[in-house]
């Protein structure tokens, strides 16, 4: 098996993941040293040692491959991308909340190869390769069944300027609260996404999100026979923002109705 073929890069993710999950797992009961990105956007040193030891072993392991990760930001390369989170979920974290992950993907000129989302407080590895289908922890997964917008278990979450531009956030909420069986708000856009992979949620929706929060979760819900989307109706990108992943069977309505929010807002003044 080549490093670089899909197997190995899925391996090699898995591994990385692992690694930075050991070190927030470590730290999560100590004391931790908090800073601001922006009025609610957090960093700890749990992030930046976390992103130290998977960049580490990525570097060691690719030299030559591009790196986009959420501390450190982007270091060129070449024909591969790896796309990192070393914690995704970090205000949960600061408060001590045990509901965050680590989410590692790597894409190639085709697009996205694999993709892992580890969870070191449950010990859930959720991975995926394209055209190898999802696994949790080496056990394949698929999406829920559920058809019926009435009897889906629904997440979201909401973007760190939502003090500032709430709207988008809010109209989706509003519109889906009153539609589907429930709404979670958990705080970790990759573990969202591994849960709409895993049958747990039906759906998700967000904005504002960036690359790394959401290009290992897109690909376990794509491998595990769901549907991601632009919330505006375009094909998914990682450059977009918008987030619309749902299983097979809701896919038309949700996007549907995802579209007319989108479009509503769109025509209000301001």
């Amino acid at each position: 098996m080549s490093e670089e073929s899909v197997s190995g890069l899925r391996a090699a993710a898995e591994e990385a993941a692992r690694r930075a999950g050991r070190v927030l797992a470590e730290r999560f009961g100590g004391e931790r040293t908090i800073g601001f990105k922006g009025d609610i956007d957090l960093v700890t040193d749990a992030d930046r040692a976390s992103e130290a030891v998977l960049l580490g072993f990525l570097r060691e392991r690719y030299p030559s491959h591009a790196v986009l990760a959420e501390e450190s930001g982007e270091a060129q390369g070449v024909g591969f991308r790896w796309v990192v989170d070393p914690l995704d979920g970090t205000v949960n974290y600061a408060h001590r909340l045990p509901h965050f992950a680590v989410s590692v993907a790597v894409e190639g000129p085709g697009g996205l190869l694999a993709g892992v989302v580890f969870d070191p407080m449950r010990d859930e590895l959720f991975s995926a390769g394209r055209g190898e289908g999802a696994t949790l922890n080496g056990r394949p997964i698929r999406v829920s069944a559920e058809g019926a917008l009435e009897r889906a278990l629904l997440c979201t979450g909401f973007p760190y300027d939502v003090h500032a531009r709430p709207e988008t956030p809010l109209a989706l909420l509003a519109h889906f609260l009153t539609r589907a069986q429930g709404i979670r708000r958990l705080g970790s856009a990759a573990l969202d996404l591994a849960y709409v992979a895993a049958g747990r949620y039906e759906g998700f929706f967000e904005v504002r999100l960036k690359p790394w929060d959401v290009a290992a979760g897109a690909l376990l819900v794509m491998e595990a026979g769901g549907t991601v989307a632009q919330l505006g109706g375009g094909a998914f990108s990682l450059a977009s923002g918008d987030v619309l992943a749902c299983n097979a069977a809701l896919a038309p309505r949700m996007k549907s109705e995802c579209v007319a929010v989108m479009a509503r807002l769109a025509k209000v003044p301001g």
